[in-house]
C-alpha cells in the first residue's frame, strides 16, 4: 500500500451561519482559505491539494493565489458530498484526505498521519483523528465531539454526549494516562471508491439525530481508524475564533 496516490480535497462553501463569508476574509493579508490550503499543502504523502467550491468568489480567490480549485454543485448537502464530486475527476487517487477549509492551522504530520494508518491497513473504509481533552468544559461541551475506540484503534462511536459516562467522576478523570477522554478531530481519509458510495448511502438515525455524518459509515458496519495526536487544529466558526487567529500571527 505504500505506494498509493493521496489527495487532499478542501471543500469550501461560501455561506456560514455564525461567521458569514469567512473563507474569505483576509485581515491577515490572505483569504483564510490561502492559510488552509498553504498548510495542507505542508503534507508529504499527498500529491495533489484540490478546493472543492461551491461559488465563483471561492473559486477566484483560489485561483488568485495560485491554488487548484474545481467548481461543485452549490445545492451539495454536505462537505462531504462537495469532496465525493470533485473525487470523480481524479479517477487515477486511491486515498482522498478531505480537509475542511476553515481548519488553518491543521498541520502537514496529522493529515498524513491519517493518510499512514490506511496505507497500513487495508481492514478499514476511512481513517480520522483524535486529540486528549483535559479540560471539564470540552467535556460536557456538546459542540467537542467525543470519540471511543478499541485497542486496535478502531472507532467504536462518536457522540456529541460524553463518552465514556463516568459513573463516579473522579478528581484525575482528566489528566489520567492513557486519557479516558478523546475530541473528534474532523479530518478524514477515505478510500477513494468509498468515499463515491457515500453521497448513495441513506442516512442513519443516529447521524441524524446527533448530526455526525461519520455515524453513517459505523451504522453501515464498516471500519474507521483513529489516529492520536498531540493537538487540535483550531477550527474558524466565529468572529472571535478568527480574531484569535490573526492575533496568533500577527504576535509571531
Amino acid at each position: 500500500m505504500i505506494g498509493v496516490k493521496s489527495v487532499i480535497i478542501i471543500p469550501a462553501r461560501l455561506a456560514s451561519t455564525r461567521l458569514p463569508g469567512k473563507l474569505l476574509l483576509a485581515e491577515t493579508g490572505k483569504p483564510l482559505i490561502q492559510h488552509t490550503y498553504e498548510a495542507a499543502r505542508r503534507s508529504r504523502l499527498a500529491e495533489r491539494v484540490l478546493v472543492a467550491c461551491d461559488h465563483p468568489s471561492i473559486y477566484d480567490a483560489v485561483r488568485g493565489f495560485g491554488g487548484e480549485a474545481v467548481m461543485t454543485d452549490p445545492a451539495a448537502p454536505s462537505g462531504t458530498d462537495r469532496v465525493a464530486e470533485a473525487a470523480l475527476s481524479i479517477p487515477d487517487a486511491e486515498i482522498v484526505v478531505n480537509v475542511q477549509g476553515d481548519e488553518p492551522t491543521i498541520s502537514g504530520e496529522s493529515i498524513d498521519a491519517a493518510i499512514r494508518l490506511l496505507r497500513e491497513r487495508s481492514d478499514a473504509e476511512m481513517a480520522t483523528l483524535a486529540t486528549p481533552i483535559r479540560r471539564a468544559e470540552s467535556v460536557d461541551d456538546p459542540a467537542c465531539v467525543k470519540v471511543v475506540f478499541d485497542k486496535t484503534g478502531r472507532a467504536l462511536w462518536f457522540s456529541r454526549s460524553v463518552i465514556p459516562y463516568p459513573r463516579n467522576r473522579s478528581a484525575s478523570f482528566l489528566t489520567d494516562s492513557p486519557p479516558l477522554y478523546y475530541q473528534h478531530i474532523g479530518l478524514y481519509a477515505y478510500r477513494r471508491d468509498f468515499l463515491l458510495s457515500l453521497p448513495q448511502t441513506p442516512q442513519s438515525l443516529c447521524e441524524i439525530t446527533e448530526g455526525l455524518e461519520q455515524l453513517r459509515v459505523l451504522h453501515e458496519g464498516k471500519t474507521i481508524l483513529v489516529g492520536v495526536i498531540d493537538e487540535a487544529a483550531i477550527g474558524i466558526d466565529t468572529p472571535e475564533d478568527y480574531a484569535r487567529f490573526v492575533r496568533s500571527l500577527t504576535e509571531k
